[in-house]
């Protein structure tokens, strides 16, 4: 049997005992997985406690220091109501983001069985895994904090706890989008505020002392500036991202697109889940699109890198080229 030239360091390839099928454990069942997503990550887990008492914190400083003392009882109940169901909005969208399932390809299914029931043809590469011991679909990459191979995989995120994937993206946008808004409105409160503190007696415009009010203040203003500018940046990554049908690691990487891209509105209704409608917006509702099937998540190879091999074929009892990538 012809084998075509490969580059050498792809020598690697040529050898059946690297593939290890038999040190592959097989996934197990769906009915035996619970449905909750959560990643057991000491740095992630701190930053997202730390991410809910930074809302807290805004929460108590916008009610109790400025809207409840006020005299305008209209402007309270109207400012205190948009703040709230922002900042709900907000942690809402961010325990989404923390405990939905990015993408994660089932771990361990680079088995003689899964590869044979893909039924590839000739001319398509299947990737592995070394890590997870999984076959990658086309623009999955691996993360070493959730130990998985991630589809669409965009970055690892701390303050979520989680990676930003395929089935995720959204509700991190969302997440973005609803601090950069309560951030917003906090800082044109703390204007006003302090505005109606100079004007009036500082007595009378905190049921806090003036000291304690003025550094409860600059501590929210400092917050609510930083987070505006962060998550407006990140909000404005993630929508450029999805516009351009381009992870921030394939952006990185330079990574020439072998994918047909989905650029632009198109982008955002398969990211989203479905036509524009009041549902993008809602951190609760699931997304109707659907991942591809398993056999055509598999990545096309170019005619020079396939690898037609005599030990391989004899493994597979198929013509399958295998490409074990290292990441």
């Amino acid at each position: 049997m012809m084998i075509t030239p490969v580059h050498r360091f792809r020598d690697i390839e040529r050898k059946p005992e690297y593939l290890q099928p038999e040190k592959c454990v097989p996934p197990p069942s769906r009915a035996s997985l619970g449905t909750m997503w959560f990643i057991r990550d000491g740095c992630g887990i701190a930053c997202a406690v730390v991410t809910w008492m930074l809302v807290f914190y805004a929460d108590f400083v916008v009610l109790l220091v400025m809207l409840v003392p006020s005299r305008d009882y209209v402007y309270s109940v109207i400012n205190g109501t948009l703040f709230n169901t922002l900042a709900f909005l907000a942690l809402a969208s961010h325990f989404r983001a923390m405990l939905t399932d990015p993408g994660a390809v089932p771990k361990g299914n680079a088995t003689k069985e899964f590869i044979e029931s893909l039924q590839l043809k000739p001319g398509q590469v299947v990737y592995k895994c070394p890590k997870c011991c999984s076959i990658k679909p086309d623009r999955a990459h691996h993360c070493s904090v959730c130990k998985r191979c991630i589809r669409k995989m965009d970055h690892h995120c701390p303050w979520v706890n989680n990676c930003v994937g395929e089935n995720n993206q959204k509700y991190f946008v969302l997440f973005t989008m609803y601090i950069a808004l309560i951030s917003l409105h906090a800082l044109i409160m703390v204007g006003f505020h302090f505005l109606y503190c100079f004007e009036e007696d500082w007595t009378k415009c905190s049921s806090f002392s003036p000291p304690t009010t003025v550094i409860l203040l600059i501590l929210l203003c400092f917050e609510a500036l930083l987070f505006l500018i962060f998550t407006s940046v990140m909000f404005g990554t993630q929508v450029h991202s999805i516009c351009t049908d381009e992870t921030g690691i394939e952006r990185l990487k330079n990574q020439k697109p072998t994918w047909e891209k989905i650029s632009g509105w198109e982008g955002m209704k398969l990211a989203f889940g479905g036509a524009f409608s009041l549902g993008w917006f809602n951190p609760f509702s699931n997304l109707s699109c659907k991942s591809p099937a398993p056999a055509e998540a598999v990545a096309a190879a170019p005619a020079s890198a396939i690898m037609t091999q005599e030990e391989i074929e004899q493994f597979l009892a198929r013509d399958v080229a295998v490409q074990v990538l290292h990441e």
